[in-house]
């Protein structure tokens, strides 16, 4: 099974945003150590206690300490910019880094209202016009607009010699369409859907228009998992990102991710005490033969080609130990 990392640079309460980016990076390097496919850092605004605003800038950075592992975006939130600057940045990554770049599209705003405002005018219109903005996107990305297009001249330099491979992330049947109707890869988002994932990968592949001869349809799906070297372990280190979230839902959390003790000091009401229970629904925690079986099953349900793990935690040090538990398990052993 192919594994690989989705990180959204969690800032804990003990920490800098320096520190959680630095921590971004070391992730990076452990995870092409131990085998993981690719990394992807996610893009987020103005959102308390997660550092990665930029991931186009952390990618050049990480790119430059890593030297196999694919990196890319997860994703870029296309409706805030116009597609032929994404295309420059992510060919010139690809430049940098020859093929070993991806780049995901997204259409979510990534921040509060004001928060989308300030990056970007007519934002909703926008999202109205995404199929439009894939496609224009995809056109400067191979240089294919028909000779009478406006934008037919131009070129989105610089021009690498493998281009970034494109993919659509999402969580839902229109998403998964038009990833289908474009040819993309498609990567759903199951740490963050409450809708039927393996209903809308099925509809992905039903429906998938190869973009050049030969290609075939590609599925990641990515999920929240905390693991330690016991049951116990994992239920403890969760507890910090389960509170976290849970605090974040209620427009909290400004410190970022509580201490293990932190956590356990919090006091629920019983909405909360629900609320909770729903959220551990989209978390898998567990010891690393519990993860390997619960991510077969996974892989096996929504037929996906890879599994992408989203793991948050207070310590640095137990979110590494988790992927090389995970790694361990399921990479070096396959």
């Amino acid at each position: 099974m192919k594994l690989s990392i989705l990180d959204q640079s969690p800032i804990s309460s003990n920490q800098t945003a320096k520190g959680a980016l630095n921590a971004s990076m070391e992730l990076a390097k452990l995870g092409e150590l131990l085998g993981f496919t690719r990394y992807w850092i996610t893009e987020h605004h103005d959102l308390t206690g997660l550092a990665s605003s930029a991931p186009e800038v952390m990618l050049g950075y990480i790119g430059a300490n890593t030297n196999t592992i694919r990196i890319g975006s997860g994703a870029v939130l296309l409706p805030h910019y116009k597609p032929f600057k994404v295309a420059e940045v992510y060919n010139t990554l690809a430049t940098l880094f020859p093929n070993r770049v991806d780049v995901g599209l997204g259409r979510a705003p990534g921040g509060s209202a004001e928060a989308t405002n300030a990056l970007s005018d007519n934002f909703l219109q926008n999202v109205y016009k995404m199929p439009n903005l894939v496609k224009e996107f995809l056109h400067f990305l191979y240089g294919d607009f028909p000779s009478d297009h406006e934008f037919s001249k131009i070129s989105a330099s610089p021009v690498p010699e493998v281009s970034p491979v494109p993919w659509l992330l999402g969580t839902s049947k229109k998403s998964a369409l038009l990833a289908a109707e474009n040819g993309l890869s498609y990567a759903f988002g199951h740490f963050m859907s409450e809708e039927d994932g393996i209903a809308i990968i099925q509809q992905y592949l039903d429906n998938f228009i190869p973009r050049k001869q030969g290609q075939k349809p590609e599925v990641i799906v990515t999920v929240s998992v905390i693991c330690a070297e016991t049951t116990e372990m994992a239920k403890e280190v969760a507890k910090s990102t389960l509170i976290w979230a849970l605090q974040r839902a209620k427009g909290e959390g400004e410190q970022g991710v509580p201490s293990i003790k932190e956590a356990q000091q919090y006091i629920l009401d019983n909405m909360e005490k629900e609320t909770l229970e729903s959220m551990k629904k989209k978390l898998i925690i567990g010891n690393p033969s519990e993860i390997k079986e619960k991510l077969i099953e996974l892989q096996t349900n929504y037929k996906a080609d890879e599994i992408m793990l989203n793991t948050v935690t207070y310590s640095p040090e137990d979110r590494f130990n988790s992927y090389r538990l995970i790694a361990t398990e399921m990479l070096k052993s396959s």
